[in-house]
């Protein structure tokens, strides 16, 4: 699957609500949606100037989403659905993001931390729509990016 428009994007992004990454976990943290925003407003506090590393936070969970069953394939299956509308950097942080091994990235290290502290219930990290515009200016200079190519 290719996600070709933000409102595809956001729209696997609104069917992560309820979607617990392990079952079990229903009791206490937060489900697919709160995590993404929760990660995705670290990212924003952190990192306030870098709106790719920022989205790479929000959209992080899809591979859950895209292949529930496949644990080995989701960040590879996420990586290539976000490719042709978010671009080859976030593209590229979501396909290293779950391989836990030392790096010296600092962009997969905040990643890597954004998603570990981004999983605690009722924090509020504002909604969805409040990411629309972030999303729009991604894919905006994406597609500018790759009109150069």
């Amino acid at each position: 699957m290719e996600l070709r428009s933000v409102e595809e994007l956001m729209d696997l992004l609104y069917a992560g609500r309820g979607v617990w990454d392990v079952p079990e976990q229903c009791a206490h943290g937060v489900d697919l949606h709160e995590h993404a925003l929760q990660t995705a407003a670290l990212l924003r506090r952190s990192r306030p100037a870098d709106k790719e590393l920022q989205v790479t936070g929000l959209v992080h969970p899809i591979g859950r989403l895209l292949r529930p069953a496949d644990v080995a394939g989701r960040a590879r299956c996420a990586a290539d659905a976000v490719r042709p509308l978010l671009g080859e950097r976030v593209a590229r942080l979501l396909r290293r993001h779950p391989w836990h091994g030392p790096t010296a990235d600092d962009d997969l290290l905040g990643l890597r931390q954004a998603d570990a502290d981004g999983r605690v219930a009722g924090v509020d990290a504002g909604v969805l729509e409040d990411w629309r515009t972030v999303l729009e200016l991604v894919s905006a200079r994406n597609a500018r990016l790759g009109a150069v190519d």
